[in-house]
């Protein structure tokens, strides 16, 4: 599939995307963050934050400065990363709007007997919000309404909005231009992350504004891309196991020989979640279970 990665980031300054919707890109880039985390302010004489970032005073203080004197009146979260929501906070200390959005943070699954949460750390354990927000409910700020769609898989709480009077979609992180999200369990889950794949293609927005990057137009034809890249990798991932059992470092090795050998971890956090799909589903058995460090077989009974 073709990502875009044509973006400019313009930090510290609010680009328009269209009347009444701007979008501030935080100084924080890195591999997983791609130019920085993407702020959206919704409504011009009134304003809506969403996704106000991390812990960074020169953000906050952007987001501000770009607000030209219209009142916040509400601080929208759509997940729980550190990269996301701790500015919310500091927000709210500025300027007393409430914090609304998903829930507190949270895996998808138990951890397993002796089993370490490899994104332990990329967590906002702090963020409590005001307001939590739950699937099609409807939230009204700024004069603009905001639709509620629960989109668990990246994260276990996390949400998109679909802004009504623009037909748009406000996607976070589970729909990307610029990469596949990540998928890692127990943070994530694959099988949660393909069930609501399949719900934002059942809807009608067209325009995306993503977490990181640019904005997805023809965003219908994109997402059927990222369920296809999807499945292929989990036909890959089976392929690899139908000439012998192999653990997940053996797996990343031939599947992305042509990746970053440094972006290993993460595609093994990766295959991880298409394991253990598989394996919930009978597909393959894990030995002595599924975990990061397990032996993995086709399921042959």
């Amino acid at each position: 599939m073709k990502h875009d990665r044509d973006f400019d980031p313009n930090y510290g300054a609010a680009v328009e995307i269209l009347p009444g919707v701007r979008r501030l890109t935080v100084n924080n880039p890195g591999p997983f963050t791609f130019f920085g985390t993407n702020t959206y302010l919704l409504g011009t004489s009134r304003l809506a934050v969403v996704d106000p970032g991390p812990a960074d005073a020169a953000h906050v203080e952007a987001i501000l400065k770009a607000t030209s004197g219209a009142s916040i009146e509400a601080i929208v979260v759509s997940h729980t990363h550190v990269d996301h929501s701790p500015a919310a906070r500091m927000l709210k200390e500025r300027t007393g709007a409430p914090i609304v959005g998903c829930g507190v943070h949270r895996a998808a699954r138990d951890l397993m007997e002796n089993e370490v949460n490899p994104l332990d750390a990329s967590g906002d354990r702090q963020y409590a919000p005001d307001q939590h927000l739950h699937e099609s409910e409807v939230f009204s700020a700024a004069g603009l309404t905001l639709q509620t769609i629960e989109t668990p898989g990246h994260t276990a709480n996390h949400l998109c909005f679909a802004l009504a009077e623009e037909n748009l979609l406000l996607s976070a992180d589970h729909v990307m231009s610029w990469s596949t999200s990540i998928v890692a369990p127990p943070d994530g889950s694959m099988r949660d992350y393909m069930t609501s794949i399949d719900k934002l293609l059942n809807r009608p927005e067209q325009v995306y504004l993503p977490g990181h990057g640019g904005v997805i137009h023809d965003a219908h034809s994109y997402v059927r891309d990222l369920k296809q890249h999807r499945l292929s990798r989990e036909a890959s991932v089976l392929r690899e196991l139908a000439g012998a059992p192999q653990t997940i470092p053996q797996i990343v090795a031939r599947l992305y020989a042509d990746v970053d050998p440094a972006l290993h971890r993460a595609a093994g956090l990766s295959v991880f979640a298409h394991l253990e799909d598989l394996a919930g589903r009978g597909l393959v058995s894990a030995s002595p279970g599924v975990s990061l460090t397990a032996t993995f077989s086709l399921q042959t009974s």
